[in-house]
C-alpha cells in the first residue's frame, strides 16, 4: 500500500523547535517533489516547503524562510522539516505530500490536491 506518514508534531513554546518527519511506504522519492503544507484554524491550506529529489532544489514560503529547513534521507524514504524559532502563527496541522515529475520551482504553484500522494496531518501547536 502506498502511503505517506507524517509525525513529530506537538506542543512547543514560542522560540522552540520541532522536527517533522514524512515517511513513505510502497514507493520511493525518486523523481518526486516532496513538500509540506499547513492549515491553521480558519485559514486556507498553504504550501510551506518543498524538496525536489531530482535536482536537490528546495523552496520555502516567505513566512518560514530562515527558520525552517527541509531535508531528505533517501535510504529511509523520509523527508524532514526542521522547524526552529517557532512562532504562535506557525500553529497548524502540517501535511506532507508528494508529486512525481515536478520540481519545486513548479511545486510552489501547485495546490495540495494536485499532489499524487498526501499524508494525514500532524498537529503543531506553538504557545506564546
Amino acid at each position: 500500500e502506498v502511503q505517506l506518514q507524517a509525525s513529530g508534531g506537538g506542543l512547543v513554546q514560542a522560540g522552540g523547535s520541532l522536527r517533522l518527519s514524512c515517511a513513505a511506504s510502497g514507493f520511493t522519492f525518486d523523481d518526486y517533489a516532496v513538500g509540506w503544507f499547513r492549515q491553521a484554524p480558519g485559514k486556507e491550506r498553504e504550501g510551506v516547503s518543498c524538496i525536489s529529489n531530482s535536482d536537490a532544489s528546495t523552496h520555502y514560503a516567505d513566512s518560514v524562510k530562515g527558520r525552517f529547513t527541509i531535508s531528505i534521507d533517501n535510504a529511509k524514504s523520509t523527508v524532514y522539516l526542521q522547524m526552529s524559532n517557532l512562532k504562535p502563527e506557525d500553529t497548524a496541522v502540517y501535511y506532507c505530500a508528494a508529486v512525481q515529475y515536478l520540481l519545486c520551482s513548479a511545486w510552489k504553484y501547485s495546490g495540495y490536491y494536485a499532489m499524487d500522494y498526501r499524508g494525514k496531518g500532524t498537529l503543531v501547536t506553538v504557545s506564546s
